[in-house]
């Protein structure tokens, strides 16, 4: 593919389309509820003696993190952990569980909001409707929790850090570069990058987890995107919960399909945006 700014804006535009019918199919995937647990992702490192760092960084609202994943997927977890740490990298886990208010804030956040309102004034020449805003919002952030697999307990995103020096492993940008860059297979990365980020995704498909493919630091497995990609037809195990913590113990979601966040809500910030 020849790079070109044109280019790049192809690319983003079909790759975000792309992103949000995936999201539709998402949206009336069956879900049988297991029940299970989520389990803590530092208490079971440290149980394992396997390498793994959490990100420290406060979340949306200024919420701490919620390192956990359904008790079922803790020892595949792991075992990426291990074999990571074998290659002589670490795991640097950014973010686990999500509740219903770091979700619905995700969206809405400067760092996701402004970042998407730029990139779609890029795609545009202009400012965008609220509707293509909330379709690339929701490419990119679950506009509900039913397609959120953070919600469901059962998705991580993530980084990958060199054990000797500590320096990132090169995978075409930071988490989260919200860009042409974002897919997985975006051309618009170097050579080594795109290796590195196959060789990250082996590791997980070795123990378990799929990748978002318009994400490269999304993994997940057990859920909605893991039987739609894996193309085996079942309903997923896990679905959008609320949890308690530090027990672990999930009621399911009622009315999980209802948006987190209106199209007027978006609309309202848009307005702001457009008349700063």
């Amino acid at each position: 593919m020849v790079d070109s700014d044109e280019a790049r804006r192809v690319y983003w535009r079909e790759q975000m389309e792309q992103a949000a019918r995936f999201m539709e199919t998402i949206a009336g995937w069956p879900v049988a509820e297991c029940g299970e647990p989520l389990a803590s992702l530092p208490q079971a490192a440290a149980a394992a003696g396997v390498e793994v760092v959490f990100s420290e960084r406060p979340h949306v609202l200024g919420l701490p993190r919620l390192y956990y994943l359904r008790s079922g997927l803790i020892a595949g977890f792991v075992a990426v952990a291990r074999e990571m740490n074998q290659r002589g990298w670490v795991l640097r886990v950014e973010d686990g569980f999500r509740t219903l208010a770091m979700q619905q804030h995700q969206a809405r956040g400067p760092h996701t909001f402004d970042v998407v309102l730029a990139k779609l004034r890029w795609e545009c020449g202009g400012d965008p409707s609220p509707e293509l805003l909330a379709r690339r919002l929701g490419a990119l952030v679950a506009a509900s929790p039913k397609v959120g697999t953070h919600m469901s307990g059962s998705a991580i995103d993530i980084a990958v850090l060199d054990r000797t020096s500590g320096d990132e492993i090169d995978r075409g940008g930071p988490y989260v570069d919200l860009s042409e860059r974002t897919p997985m297979n975006s051309p618009f990365v170097s050579a080594a990058a795109r290796a590195n980020r196959q060789a990250i995704t082996a590791v997980f498909a070795r123990h378990g987890f799929v990748t978002y493919p318009w994400e490269f630091w999304h993994y997940s497995a057990g859920d909605a995107y893991a039987e739609c990609l894996g193309g085996t037809g079942r309903p997923a195990r896990y679905g959008a919960v609320h949890a308690e913590l530090p027990s672990g113990a999930v009621t399911p979601i009622e009315a999980p399909e209802q948006p987190l966040n209106t199209l007027e809500d978006i609309a309202r910030q848009l307005r702001e945006r457009v008349g700063a």
